[in-house]
């Protein structure tokens, strides 16, 4: 019979009282965190698929159809881009050639 008692939680387990000992502010600074990441990344991602396609802001915003500014938030990461936006960017990524060729 093994009568040892790890400390640690086995991988993929939580531990219950380090969860339990987490206060409301804790988890508030947590989540904002979380969010401030995931603006960067996709900030990243945006400013990186129009590099790739050789544009400036303001040609890439005419290519796809939106305002200037909205380029520029999802770059600076005041904004991030969602539903149709995010996916156009997605394909720019993957098939840019296709892509282009389908918008006007």
């Amino acid at each position: 019979m093994d009568t040892r008692v790890d400390a640690s939680p086995p991988g993929g387990r939580i531990d219950p009282r380090r969860v339990d000992a987490t206060t409301e502010a804790e988890i508030a600074a947590h989540q904002a965190a979380d969010d401030a990441d995931a603006m960067l990344d996709a900030a990243r991602f945006a400013r990186r698929v129009r590099r790739r396609l050789g544009f400036s802001q303001a040609e890439f915003a005419a290519r796809i159809d939106v305002p200037l500014d909205t380029i520029r938030n999802w770059e600076q990461g005041k904004r991030c881009p969602t539903g149709a936006a995010k996916s156009l960017l997605k394909v720019l990524d993957k098939a840019p050639e296709a892509a282009l060729a389908a918008l006007p």
